[in-house]
């Protein structure tokens, strides 16, 4: 019966927290890049790093470095680390760190960060409903035709919530002019070449005022190919039209760049409020979804997996991953895409497989494998490799026990033992999930083997599984482990 096979000694004394997670204010991480821990030094970064640093706080941190006394101009160049490390949601620590340089090194929107709730100060805005629009030029990187309907599907993500209207012109000044165009081009603002600033554009006004301008050194695509015209133009037209960077990691209005599916794309909440309190709602009926991003503190959270990669855990819901890293103090709040761009936008169950090095992702009867941040060749593939039969649709959820080289799928009410060394399904599986789990119930939504604990997930219950007994001992809140 199931784990009878080794015993061993958790290293980590059961959760304490026994289904009163109290709902605290909640600082979401609002990480999205790949990252590289170590500890916070300023000293050991390399003179290229700490120019591009200094060069990326000037455009966006209004950054001076021009200080007669060197140790003044240490001092503001840590005061303006600190104000960058605020808005993402980093530790404050005013050193240039790992963390702190691989956020500046994402690409993204080249507009300022202002620490203000999605609006630039003093609410700029158009004083009229009907504005206009001009394509000055075209990218080579893709047909006219589809840069005509990425722009206009673009807008039209925002006229939908509001009562705005947009009317493309050919010919003449227009209230939002879009432009292509390299480097230097005549604003003060010149762009960096590729994967730096994709994009910037100029709040409501006369003169400038509205205009949006794409770095062309950038290669676009209408995929997650190179950078997506309609993301990045959603995105800057919210500047456009008077929306300043959103600090909500699910934001259209984020900084940093993500591709998503846009199929499945709507405005996401906290982009609907802001663009709102500037214009008012619209009186077109809304009949999309506006997603949320999830709060770790809320009681009723549940996840769709949990999994593990290099030593860290991460817990999955909608779109988006809670990561929980022994050298940072705090969870981060990233996004599935912005990690791993050819994963699905959600995912139902995930493992680490310790004897290759590699994670695996499932949705529905397909799975990706992941080393590192990098998915291999010949992914995805189907299910059916690991010898589920083909009334099996998706995996519920999935662990990998190391220490006797099982892993355990959860499909339904049943469970199926996976050996790793033969590669093949165990007999004697599937097995009723009450049989052999005793007291987990008849079905689980996630599963992850954590510091000597099993840890099972169903609706906003956790159930946190001693190995040896086969025994439950401590229930709690879902997000237990990831709300502190």
């Amino acid at each position: 019966m199931g784990l009878k096979e080794t015993a061993y000694t958790p290293s980590l004394s059961p959760i304490k927290k026994k289904m009163k997670c109290s709902q605290v204010p909640v600082l979401l991480i609002l990480l999205n890049s790949k990252f590289i821990f170590a500890v916070p030094l300023t000293s050991e970064i390399s003179e290229d790093d700490f120019g591009f640093a200094k060069d990326y706080l000037k455009q966006l941190y209004d950054f001076k470095d021009d200080s007669v006394l060197k140790t003044s101009s240490e001092d503001s160049l840590r005061t303006t680390v600190m104000k960058m490390q605020k808005f993402f949601g980093l530790l404050i620590t005013g050193e240039l760190d790992s963390v702190t340089l691989e956020i500046m090194k994402k690409p993204r929107c080249g507009v300022h960060d202002v620490l203000q709730y999605n609006h630039f100060p003093g609410k700029v805005k158009w004083q009229h409903m009907n504005l206009t629009y001009r394509i000055t030029n075209y990218t080579p990187d893709i047909e006219q035709k589809q840069v005509d309907k990425a722009i206009r599907a673009a807008f039209k993500l925002w006229s939908d919530v509001t009562p705005l209207t947009f009317t493309r012109i050919l010919h003449g000044g227009a209230d939002i002019m879009l432009t292509f165009t390299p480097k230097e081009h005549g604003d003060g603002y010149p762009f960096d070449g590729p994967d730096g600033f994709l994009a910037h554009a100029f709040p409501p006004g006369s003169g400038l005022g509205g205009d949006v301008h794409f770095d062309e050194a950038e290669t676009w695509s209408m995929d997650a190919k190179g950078y997506n015209l309609f993301f990045v133009a959603a995105h800057e037209i919210g500047h456009a039209l008077g929306m300043a960077h959103s600090q909500d990691v699910g934001a259209l209005m984020y900084p940093t760049y993500t591709y998503s599916s846009i199929q499945d794309f709507s405005l996401p909440y906290d982009d609907v409020l802001g663009i709102q309190a500037l214009y008012g709602s619209s009186n077109k009926p809304d009949p999309k979804p506006h997603p949320k991003t999830p709060e770790k503190c809320d009681p009723y959270l549940s996840f769709d997996a949990v999994g593990k990669i290099r030593g860290e855990v991460m817990f999955f819901k909608d779109r988006f991953f809670w990561r929980i890293h022994p050298q940072l103090p705090d969870t981060m709040l990233m996004r599935i895409q912005s990690q791993w761009p050819e994963l699905p936008s959600k995912i139902d169950a995930s493992y680490e497989n310790v004897f290759k090095d590699i994670t695996l992702f499932f949705k529905g009867n397909k799975y990706w494998a992941v080393s590192g941040y990098n998915i291999l060749p010949g992914h995805p593939k189907t299910i059916g490799e690991f010898g589920f039969p083909q009334t099996v649709k998706k995996i519920d959820a999935a662990m990998q026990i190391h220490q006797i080289g099982k892993t355990f799928f959860f499909v339904g009410n049943k469970c199926w033992r996976y050996d790793e060394h033969a590669k093949r399904m165990d007999e004697g599986y599937p097995k009723w999930i009450e049989d052999d789990w005793p007291g987990i119930g008849d079905h689980v939504d996630a599963v992850v083997q954590w510091k000597g604990y099993i840890y099972f997930f169903r609706g906003f219950t956790m159930f946190c599984y001693y190995y040896n007994n086969k025994q439950v001992v401590e229930i709690a809140y879902a997000n237990s482990l990831v709300c502190n």
